[in-house]
Parts: C-alpha cells; structure tokens; sequence
C-alpha cells in the first residue's frame, strides 16, 4: 500500500512538471512580444496573434481533441501530446516568420487542450475519491507556477539570449517532461472511452454541468482583469519601481502555489460548498484592493491575499465537473473535463480583455472592483449549485 502511494505521488509530480511545461509556453511570448515583432519585422499586435491563437487552439482543441483520442490507451496519449508539445515549440523555436511561428503556437496549443483534460482525470484516477481535489491540485500547481513565472523567466531569457531561447528552454522541459511521464507515470491507468457526438451533446444540455462552466469562466477569470495589468497596476498607482514589481510577481507566484495546495484540501469532501467560501473571500479581496492599492504596504498585502485567492478555486472546479460528468454522463467524463478547461482559458480572454477595456477608458484602479463584480456573480451561480446538491440530498 505504501509503495503504491508513493508511485502514485512520482505520477502526480511527472504531471505537474508536464503542467510547468505547458503552461510557461502559454504566457510566454507575452514578455517576448517587442522582440518578436523586431525580428520577425512585424507589429507587436500582429504578434499579440501568438497568444490569441494559444488561446483559441486550447479552447477548441480540448473538447474537439480530447473526444477523437478518447479511445487510447491515456499513457500513449500522455506521451503522444508531449511529443506534439516538443514539436510546436521546436518549430516555434526556427521560425523565420510570423505565420510560422502562430502555426507553432497552434500545435502547442492543442498539446495543452488535451493535456489539462486528461491530466485532470489522470491525476483523480490515481488516488482515493476523498484525495482527488488535491491530486488535481498537485497536478494545477505546475500550471500555476508557470502562469506566474513564464512571462518574466521568459522575458529574461529572451533579453539576455534571444527569444528563439526561451522557447528552447520550454522543449528541454518538455523533454524531461516526456522522460519524467515514461517512467513515473504507471501504464496501467484505465484507459478512456469514446464519446459519440450525442454523448457530447448531453454535457452541453446537462443545466448543472453548463452551469459550472460558466462559474469557470466567471469566477477563474475574474482576478485576470487586475492580474493581466498587475505591473502596471503597481507602478503607476502603488508607486513601485519595475524591479521591485518582478519581486512582487515571484511573491504573488508563491501565494498562488499555497493557495493552489490549500484548495485542493478543502474541495477534497464538499467542494461545491468550499468554492462558495472561496469566492466569497476572492470577491472581498479585490474590493478592498480598490482602497488599498494607492498604498505600497497595504497594497502589497492585499495583492498577495489576492494571489492566495486567485487560483484556490480550480481543484473544487475541476473536481467537480468530475463528478457531476461520472453523475450525469459518464461516458463523457474527459470530454467534461475538457471542455472545463476551454471555459478557464475564456475567463483568461474575458478578463483580460476586459481589463484592457477598462485600463484605457476609467483607469488602471477600476480593474479591481470590476474584478469583483464578476466573482461575484460566480457566487451567486455557485449558491445555486449549492441548493441543487441539497434539494439532489433530501431527495
């Protein structure tokens, strides 16, 4: 039993790695946009294409993907996305123009799409049901390391090397990634079973499971309207320099991990009940950053409440829509999964376009009261989930 634990442990950490990988190339080239655009002689907003193409391969690809490969064994599947992964990120790594490179991006993306779905179910499939939320916690903590740490790591590299490096940095991870998933990760995970399409559909008619995607997407997304802008945020209305703003960001990047584990522990029995707290509390705290933000000390404390807050949520919300899949389409549980997953990275896109709007027409301020009205509204729908499970109990 011991041993088993600890293989199990070794998989979930190969995961997370693989989690690092992909998620630092996301954000990326965010950083690397001024020198992209120099050496590739195009506009920085033709090059911003590099991270909205990332974004719409994960939102597409993941269902799409995820439900043609279902009927593979998922430890070939596993292996198979990072080799995909490796080869997006070499090409982006050559590329002599800008429509190579978003090609590139777009097969990175579809690698992270499948990814974070399957990896999801992987990681609930190695431990007991009690334990699955912080499983997948360990799995997301990969995740969200590098969703704070790609784009400055990034940048540096790029600044001191050339940014063809910080994409080779990305496949060396990768590759130890791919070495780590071979051996770690045990052969004999269940393999997945294949959806049809009105297997598919059912998901998108199931009013619960529709529901908590647009908590994803609401409640996740909501920080990303002050997180997207958070250097500027910090500069110009804390009053922080550039260098002490990386400080802040690596320091934010480490509440985010704590909060991430500590997530995991509270959704592991009820995580329905424990994302309304949660919410509750993020909604609170970007409020309050309204007021405190002009403030170096009290802003600094309430940013990293903020960062404690900001990625708690996403082991409840994976591991839910986990179970309301087994509940109502067990069939298409990884499909749930994936589709999840596209609903995070359109709270990515909703926020951060969101942010942009309100940066440039109220201020840089607004984006944190903003902010929580949207995780706001995902407590009000996650209240309603909440008399659903009771009304499912009394039953």
């Amino acid at each position: 039993m011991k041993k088993q634990k600890q293989t199990n442990t070794k998989a979930l950490l190969a995961l997370a790695v693989t989690a690092f990988a992909i998620g630092t190339t996301e954000f990326i080239s965010v950083g690397l946009l001024p020198m992209i655009a120099a050496d590739l002689q195009t506009s920085v907003k033709v090059t911003g294409l590099t991270v909205s193409v990332y974004a719409l391969g994960v939102m597409i690809g993941a269902p799409v993907l995820t439900s043609l490969l279902a009927h593979m064994p998922r430890k070939k599947l596993l292996l198979g996305i990072m080799l995909v992964f490796i080869l997006g990120n070499s090409i982006a790594m050559f590329s002599t123009t800008i429509g190579v490179l978003l090609v590139a991006r777009l097969v990175s993306a579809l690698a992270h799409g499948v990814f974070m779905s399957i990896g999801s179910t992987i990681a609930a499939s190695l431990v007991p049901a009690n334990r699955r939320a912080s499983a997948i916690a360990i799995m997301f903590t990969g995740l969200t390391v590098a969703t704070i740490t790609g784009v400055p790591f990034g940048t540096l590299i790029g600044q001191q090397f050339g940014w063809r490096m910080a994409f080779a940095f990305i496949v060396v991870i990768g590759v130890l990634a791919f070495i780590a998933n071979i051996i770690l990760v045990p052969a004999s995970i269940q393999k997945g079973t294949k959806t049809g399409f009105g297997e598919q559909l059912k998901l998108l008619k199931n009013g619960r499971l529709v529901l908590v995607f647009i908590i994803t997407a609401l409640g996740y997304g909501g920080t990303f309207v002050v997180f997207t802008y958070l250097s500027p945020l910090l500069q110009e209305v804390s009053g922080f320099t550039a260098k002490t703003v990386t400080l802040i960001i690596l320091l934010y990047g480490l509440t985010v991990a704590i909060g991430n584990s500590i997530g995991g522990k509270l959704a592991n029995y009820n995580p329905i009940r424990a994302l309304f707290y949660m919410f509750v509390v993020q909604a609170i705290v970007l409020f309050i950053l309204y007021f405190t933000v002009p403030f170096k000390v009290a802003g600094l404390i309430t940013i990293l409440f903020m960062g404690l807050f900001a990625f708690m949520n996403v082991p409840g919300l994976q591991a839910y829509v986990v179970i309301l899949a087994e509940r109502f389409v067990p069939s298409a549980v990884d499909v749930a999964s994936a589709i999840n997953i596209a609903a995070f990275n359109a709270g990515i896109a909703i926020g951060s376009y969101a942010g942009g709007v309100i940066a440039e027409s109220i201020g840089l301020i607004h984006t944190t009261w903003i902010a929580g009205i949207m995780v706001i509204i995902a407590v009000f729908l996650v209240a309603i989930c909440v008399k659903q499970e009771k009304n499912e109990e009394s039953v």
